[in-house]
C-alpha cells in the first residue's frame, strides 16, 4: 500500500519467484516457432488436458495453467502470478502446442478499430455520474 503497510488478507500468490526469467524460459524471449509474440491482451484458458496434467507441470507451467481455470489475459496473469510478462507469453505458447491451455488472439484489426474505441468512449460517458445522485437533505421524513 502506499503507506508501506501490507494489503489486508492473506497474498494470494505468495511472494515473487526469485528464479531469474531466462532459467524459465531456458533462455527464450520469444514464443513459438512464428517469433511473434502473443499480445497482453492474448485471453488463455486451460484445458481439461492442462487441468489434469497439473502435477507433472513446472511449477511457474502449473500456476498458469491452475489460473486459467477461467479466461486470463496475458497481462492479467503476469499481474497475478508476479512473473515477467515475457516468460508468461513464452510459457503460454508453449502450454498451448502442448494442449493445456487455448489461446485466443483478439482480431488486431479490431482492436485498433477508432469506432470501437469511440463506442466504448460513448458508452462510458452514458454510464451515470455518482456524484449527481441527490442527496438526503433530511426533508425525506
Amino acid at each position: 500500500m502506499a503507506d508501506g503497510s501490507s494489503p489486508p488478507g492473506p497474498d494470494p500468490v505468495g511472494p515473487a519467484p526469485a528464479v531469474r526469467p531466462f532459467l524459465v524460459t531456458a533462455g527464450r524471449v520469444t514464443a513459438g516457432h512464428s517469433g511473434r509474440t502473443m499480445p497482453v491482451e492474448t485471453q488463455v484458458v486451460a484445458t481439461t488436458e492442462g487441468l489434469d496434467a497439473l502435477a507433472r507441470l513446472s511449477f511457474e507451467q502449473h500456476d498458469i495453467v491452475a489460473a486459467c481455470r477461467l479466461p486470463q489475459s496475458i497481462a492479467e496473469l503476469a499481474a497475478r502470478l508476479r512473473l515477467h510478462l515475457n516468460v508468461v507469453r513464452v510459457l503460454a505458447e508453449d502450454l498451448r502446442a502442448e494442449g493445456q491451455l487455448t489461446v485466443h488472439v483478439p482480431d488486431s484489426d479490431a482492436t485498433h478499430d477508432a469506432t470501437v474505441l469511440r463506442r466504448l468512449i460513448d458508452g462510458l460517458r452514458a454510464i451515470p455520474d455518482s456524484r449527481k445522485v441527490p442527496r438526503d437533505n433530511g426533508d425525506n421524513g
